[in-house]
């Protein structure tokens, strides 16, 4: 391990350092504010090697942070299977990431797919709850590569982007087609709330403030996004 990157590795350690793109390098900061001294500029084989080891997150703002072990969820604790208790960031239409208090071992959809109405049926069919899962899987296959993006609108496309300089895998590029795929046949009304839930890990109820939807209009509108989304994969 060269000496840079090994010092880039301890500077990243410290509160509130954090990289991002300058001039064509990766420049390490130790302040928030992006007029603060820069303290190292890395090559993007040393970015590489930072993505592997600590690891990296999007940073709220832009650019990236390293992970932490605080960044890994807990296990659950006794007695409440599928529930393990933290945070979550969540996604805003305007792109800001929002951290809130979340059930980290479960999904909106598999949450929703517990719930009943009044007369004890399942607010969501199988068919239905599997369409959403397999969405929510594939969308994040497509942001694990090493591009590390913040929303699903700007999955990095070469030659744009602050990310664009790092290509996502191609498996992460295959899944990301098979999301855009998806999202594009149950077609643009139904589109919004289906990347609000699935992918941006929205609630039902933050989704519907979010899109201008009337408290208990989402549940309608996802059920007919799910159904055909479940339409699509051939689901049930």
């Amino acid at each position: 391990m060269s000496r840079l990157l090994e010092r880039a590795r301890g500077l990243m350690a410290r509160p509130g350092a954090w990289l991002g793109t300058d001039g064509g390098v990766y420049a390490l900061r130790l302040s928030a504010d992006r007029r603060s001294r820069i303290s190292l500029t890395l090559t993007e084989a040393e970015f590489r090697a930072l993505v592997d080891q600590p690891g990296l997150r999007a940073r709220p703002g832009g650019g990236w942070v390293a992970r932490t072990t605080a960044d890994e969820a807990p296990p659950p604790p006794p007695g409440r299977p599928g529930f393990v208790a933290g945070e979550r960031d969540l996604i805003q239409a305007d792109g800001r990431i929002v951290r809130r208090r979340a059930n980290l071992g479960e999904s909106p959809i598999a949450w929703l797919a517990r719930r009943k109405d009044a007369s004890g049926r399942p607010w969501l069919t199988p068919a239905e709850a599997a369409a959403g899962e397999r969405l929510r899987r594939e969308a994040e296959q497509a942001m694990k590569g090493p591009s590390l993006t913040m929303r699903w609108d700007a999955l990095p496309h070469s030659g744009s982007g602050t990310s664009a300089r790092m290509e996502p895998t191609d498996r992460a590029l295959s899944a990301g087609r098979r999301v855009e795929g998806a999202l594009t046949a149950v077609g643009p009304r139904l589109r919004p709330i289906l990347t609000r839930t699935c992918i941006h890990g929205d609630s039902l109820q933050l989704a519907e403030t979010g899109l201008g939807l009337r408290r208990r209009q989402g549940k309608t509108v996802l059920k007919q996004a799910l159904q055909a989304l479940a339409d699509h994969y051939g689901i049930g």
